[in-house]
């Protein structure tokens, strides 16, 4: 069955927030029983992909050029190959044949291009990629030209953001109308912000779905999720609750998976801060925290614990054995505050020139593991002698927080493989323009700037490498932020589902490979 959409104006869309998008009379209807049901945290607010495209790719509506393997490698996609110039500044794409976009249009490379000149002019990486031409050769050639040598090309467009759709999907401006895409599943209906249901596409050029109906829908408290899982009311809940796996492992019906993904329970600080301007304030600060108690304890997943923004999966930008060395000579928290001017008072708390320590810590309760770590930071930043106070409140705090120059630390989840190359993420975090919102606040340095740059142009593995462990070791030293765990993604799925498989970089959720058991 062919789906076709009617463009909507978002508009009119935020008044008809639980419309169905399909305008063709389906043979079935989701129910219950052919309906996959899925539960996660984060709200969606748009069509738009370089705003929800997240939720798209994942439930397989959206599609890329290219996509990524389990390691990071970058795989055909929409594209099925594609050459690099020798200069590395001409990249050349052959794209599938007989790819149908949901409204029943051909893919060719003229769409292509309209998808990714839109894409360009909005926010996301590709606005920032040194992009001279994206043109046409042919229907089924596309040719992106560079102003230098670019090696993240590949896995910014491999980035939901820059997903492709048909082009009566936009209107004037590059505005989305539609999510007409390519992927096995098509919109059926779209409820922002807590409700997405998607159903199979026929016409897939891929493997096809088995599974007529999949749904979308956000829950922010992990209790809820909880509840979902435990009374079959969802077949798949994301982002569970730690303290909730023992009792959900005990359960007949279900499957808990735990699977390590590239992100990291980390410490953003604002280095400006008179209390942490120093260098040795910050590894204090760091020295101070019991890791492997946060792992054991409180996530419940003990070896997790991290000293290092990237996970030792990510080779080239992962220390060896630098860790312990390092912060066996670095002192004790106590001494290091010493050294500093900082005593305890009369109460045990750190004073200096009559003025007390003391800091806030901000985080979020999407993630639900997040408030307990920063809830025993706090207790073992108090027993050092800091007064601590822990705020969570919505994730857009943080940014809003960098901005106006009023967060003192935050704890977030850093999502290292947002682009499969971490570079792109290290760029926004510790780039020249001194740290992006969820990066380095305050703090600046020339030496890892002009590295990270220089990766930007760097093809020789053994060169990137050294560039990249030395970049890691700057961070390292200067702690401008703080890594405390890596993350481990706790999932729960139905035993009525079969074939689920979790995918390290959160792209797609791989609905097309599940089935229900008969």
């Amino acid at each position: 069955m062919k789906t076709f959409f009617q463009p909507l104006r978002w508009a009119t869309q935020l008044l008809l927030l639980s419309a169905v998008v399909s305008t063709s009379v389906a043979v079935a209807q989701p129910t219950q029983s052919n309906t996959l049901s899925i539960s996660a945290a984060f709200e969606f607010t748009s069509l738009d992909p370089s705003k929800s495209g997240f939720v798209y790719s994942r439930m397989q509506v959206l599609e890329t050029l290219v996509d990524v393997d389990e390691n990071g490698l970058l795989l055909p996609a929409l594209a099925k190959r594609w050459q690099v110039s020798k200069d590395a500044k001409t990249w050349t794409f052959d794209l599938r044949d007989n790819v149908h976009f949901h409204d029943g249009s051909l893919m060719n490379a003229d769409a292509v291009v309209n998808s990714l000149t839109i894409a360009q002019s909005k926010h996301g990486a590709l606005k920032n990629a040194p992009i001279d031409s994206i043109r046409a050769e042919g229907n089924n050639k596309v040719k992106i030209t560079l102003s230098h040598p670019y090696t993240l090309l590949g896995a910014v467009l491999a980035n939901y953001a820059n997903g492709i759709l048909s082009p009566n999907a936009y209107g004037k401006d590059g505005d989305v109308l539609a999510l007409s895409a390519t992927g096995p599943y098509q919109l059926y209906q779209f409820s922002p912000p807590h409700k997405l249901v998607v159903e199979k596409f026929d016409d897939y050029w891929g493997k096809k779905a088995s599974i007529p109906y999949a749904s979308y829908l956000t829950g922010h408290r992990a209790e809820s999720r909880v509840l979902q899982a435990r009374s079959g009311q969802a077949d798949i809940v994301f982002g569970l609750d730690p303290a909730s796996l023992p009792s959900l492992k005990r359960l007949p019906s279900l499957e808990v998976h735990s699977n390590p993904i590239p992100r990291t329970i980390v410490l953003k600080l604002n280095s400006g801060h008179p209390f942490m301007k120093d260098v040795k304030a910050r590894k204090a600060l760091s020295l101070a925290i019991n890791r492997q108690g946060i792992a054991k304890g409180i996530l419940r997943i003990p070896g997790s614990e991290a000293d290092q923004l990237l996970p030792a999966s990510m080779s080239n930008w992962h220390l060896s054995n630098v860790a312990s060395k390092t912060e066996a000579e670095a002192g004790t928290p106590e001494s290091l505050f010493a050294s500093l001017g900082w005593k305890k008072n009369s109460k045990g708390l750190l004073e200096r020139d009559g003025e007390q320590f003391h800091l806030t810590i901000i985080t979020y309760a999407d993630r639900p593991e997040l408030t307990t770590v920063a809830t025993a930071i706090q207790a073992q930043w108090q027993a050092i002698g800091i007064e601590t106070k822990v705020e969570v409140t919505n994730s857009s705090a943080i940014p809003m927080g960098h901005q106006d120059g009023s967060l003192e630390v935050a704890l977030i989840a850093r999502n290292y493989g947002f682009i499969a190359d971490p570079l792109g993420v290290m760029l926004s975090d510790f780039g020249s323009n001194g740290g992006g919102d969820w990066g380095a606040m305050n703090w600046n340095n020339e030496k890892l700037s002009a590295g990270l740059m220089t990766l930007e142009e760097t093809s020789d593995p053994v060169t990137y490498k050294k560039i990249a462990q030395r970049s890691a070791q700057i961070i390292f030293d200067e702690r401008p932020m703080i890594p405390v765990s890596s993350y481990v993604q706790q999932t729960s799925v139905n035993k009525r589902v079969k074939g689920f498989h979790f995918d390290p970089f959160e792209r797609s959720y791989f609905l097309n490979d599940m089935e229900f058991v008969k």
